[in-house]
């Protein structure tokens, strides 16, 4: 993987990630750079399912691709916040 690449992942795992944390109700309280990696790692996800289901590969913006992401970060963010209150409680 390039430094392009490295940059680029976290650049769209920034946006996806945010993306998600604003679709969940509610405060979360994960750090942003938590988040970032929620992000990343929803992308990447997304990408592999929307590879795999043939939806990748579109003329134009790949809107199946970025709601798969954004719906895989969402629940992400659910997960990992639910996950740090739980543990900051105990």
């Amino acid at each position: 993987m390039t430094v392009t690449g490295i940059i680029s992942a976290i650049i769209v795992g920034l946006i996806i990630g945010a993306l998600g944390r604003l679709v969940v109700p509610g405060p979360q309280s994960i750090p942003i750079w938590l988040t970032i990696i929620v992000g990343i790692v929803a992308a990447l996800i997304g990408t592999a399912i929307a590879r795999a289901a043939g939806w990748a590969t579109t003329d134009g913006v790949d809107w199946l691709e970025i709601i798969i992401q954004v719906v895989l970060a969402a629940i992400g963010v659910v997960l990992v916040s639910g996950a740090m209150g739980r543990r900051s409680v105990g």
